[in-house]
């Protein structure tokens, strides 16, 4: 990503100069890392807010946005076609990802807590530097830019449009050309939320709210209506049957769901040694694994938003405000940190600990919901055949027909009908609004790293980051568009196969930042670092594993 160069209206003279809040006396902040990056500026932590029944509401922050991010398109689109051939046996790779995101989401927003940077500004301040790691980050991110869920998004919209009937591009030019327009339109419509509201957070904020409350309730309504109990015991056990993978079938035999799959612990202890794997959908339980929850570098802003929702030190930073409106927001080039001392170390806990109930309490039941009930909607819904009809341009409405049928042999025409609609609306909300944060994710990660990077972006004046933030929204939009022009399929296959092992390279990073730019008293407990490692090494080994397969590599190493 180029360097900008500002206005010369919006230039002002730099300083390196430590700026200080009175209220923190004399204290002098450390300058850690990279001498390339600015020190930070110095305040006083403020009081974390006490939680109560009252504004429990007011102080949802990261969790919410993200959480309603939580049904996207690992859990809608590759979803679908892993459980409705293995059922929930390979759920339980999705837990071990949620879990690690989870410890990751809440480890970035500490550095944020103490800085009021997001990770990836603390990211840019280790060593070797900003240089080097640009370019590494430039690679590992290329993934996000692919606009898969405005692609997928189409098929919905245009199912509804043509009244009904699923849209076939591959055989029918109009169709082609229908779902072309319709994703350019779903794709440039996404970017619109990012332009107004004053916080660009606070529209995401309204945004996923409604997403969250129209999806899931509809998919609750079929669950308690329509899905069987052995279905959700299926789902809850399959969440934790670690170590179960697909193995080999008879050629030409049928795919019977259950037998596909057995547990290499089981078969260890039974004598009957190490299972032969089945790596025909490995690239699509790889890529389930990749976006359970967010995935990827698109957790990042998690410590953005944490910035953003004024927590710990991000009271002194600043937000970015939306290109129309926020007349009075702006953002700082240099994060702000605090003293340790012992009146601002149980203030700093009390923010730890609001953080991680933002992420425990609304982010995590959120991501295995929005795992749980798509997964229902396949077990209950679809049989293996059918995800074997099934072509990359209609991944995103598979399961309407098989709701329609089993709500009208049970309720009635018309009510059948509904949930036909309601199916095929729910998937054009679970990918539409997860496209503006997806964008949002990606343009404010790298305009906030750059904000503070550049010495160029550093002279500007900081209410003039909104313009940065929509240079940046152009040209991403201009990227998206172009390659909107390859099939959804190919999109989601780019986007993901290197989604696994960037997470897995940002989890150790993470752990690196907080060990050596965090003081000795803010930094994570044992446990926490070693879960770091180990979800680490899950990542990176799911992403290896993922491009070997895409790359066609995988199949030479297994002789399959």
């Amino acid at each position: 990503m180029a360097e900008m160069p500002p206005d010369p209206a919006e230039m002002t003279p730099e300083s390196d100069e430590v700026t200080s809040d009175p209220a923190a006396g004399s204290y002098e902040s450390p300058h850690p890392g990279s001498s390339e990056m600015p020190r930070w500026n110095t305040g006083e932590l403020i009081k974390a807010p006490v939680f109560t029944s009252r504004n429990w509401f007011a102080l949802l922050g990261p969790g919410l946005i993200m959480g309603g991010s939580a049904i996207g398109g690992g859990e809608w689109l590759v979803g679908p076609k892993v459980t409705a051939v293995y059922g929930g046996a390979l759920l339980w790779l999705a837990t071990l990802s949620v879990l690690g995101q989870v410890i990751y989401n809440i480890e970035i927003s500490r550095y944020t807590l103490y800085t009021g940077e997001p990770i990836f500004t603390g990211k840019f301040r280790t060593m070797p530097g900003p240089r080097f790691w640009l370019v590494a980050y430039l690679l590992f991110d290329f993934g996000s830019v692919f606009p898969y869920l405005a692609a997928n998004a189409a098929t919905p919209l245009a199912t509804l449009l043509k009244g009904g009937v699923v849209p076939d591009p591959e055989q029918v030019p109009s169709d082609f050309w229908l779902m072309k327009g319709l994703a350019y339109a779903i794709f440039l419509g996404a970017l619109i939320p990012l332009l107004f509201g004053g916080k660009i957070y606070r529209s995401l904020k309204v945004v996923m709210t409604f997403k969250l409350i129209v999806v899931f309730g509809f998919l609750l309504f079929l669950a308690f209506m329509y899905s069987k109990w052995d279905t959700w015991v299926e789902i809850t056990t399959g969440f934790f049957k670690i170590g179960t993978v697909p193995i080999k079938t008879a050629p030409g035999a049928e795919v019977v769901r259950g037998e596909n799959v057995q547990n290499v612990f089981t078969s260890l202890a039974n004598g009957q040694g190490f299972p032969e794997i089945d790596f025909t959908m490995i690239s699509f339980i790889a890529a389930l694994a990749a976006i359970a929850g967010s995935g990827g570098l698109s957790n990042t802003p998690v410590s953005n938003y944490t910035r953003d929702q004024g927590w710990g030190m991000g009271h002194h930073v600043g937000a970015i405000p939306s290109a129309i409106g926020g007349h009075d927001i702006e953002l700082s080039h240099v994060g702000t940190v605090f003293e340790v001392t012992d009146e601002s170390l149980p203030r700093w806990r009390a923010w730890y600990k609001h953080v991680a109930r933002d992420q425990l309490a609304v982010w995590l039941p959120a991501c295995f919901i929005g795992l749980a009930l798509p997964a229902m909607l396949s077990i209950q819904f679809l049989q293996p055949a059918d995800t074997q009809v099934d072509n990359q341009w209609t991944m995103a409405v598979m399961t309407a027909k098989g709701v329609q049928d089993t709500v009208t042999a049970q309720s009635g025409v018309g009510l059948g009908q509904f949930c036909w609609f309601m199916t095929i609306f729910c998937g054009f909300l679970v990918l539409a609004p997860t496209m503006s944060s997806s964008a949002d994710g990606i343009i404010r990660r790298w305009v906030d790293v750059f904000w503070t990077s550049s010495p160029r972006l550093r002279a500007m004046d900081p209410k003039h980051i909104k313009k940065v933030y929509l240079r940046v929204l152009i040209g991403y939009s201009i990227f998206g568009v172009i390659m909107l022009s390859l099939p959804p399929g190919d999109l989601i296959k780019y986007a993901t196969m290197f989604f696994n092992i960037a997470l897995g390279v940002s989890c150790w990073h993470t752990l690196v930042i907080n060990m050596t730019l965090l003081p000795p008293q803010l930094r994570p407990h044992v446990l926490i670092r070693v879960a770091l490692v180990f979800a680490g090494m899950f990542y990176f080994s799911l992403g290896t594993i993922s491009v070997l397969q895409t790359t066609g590599l995988l199949a030479k190493l297994t002789g399959g």
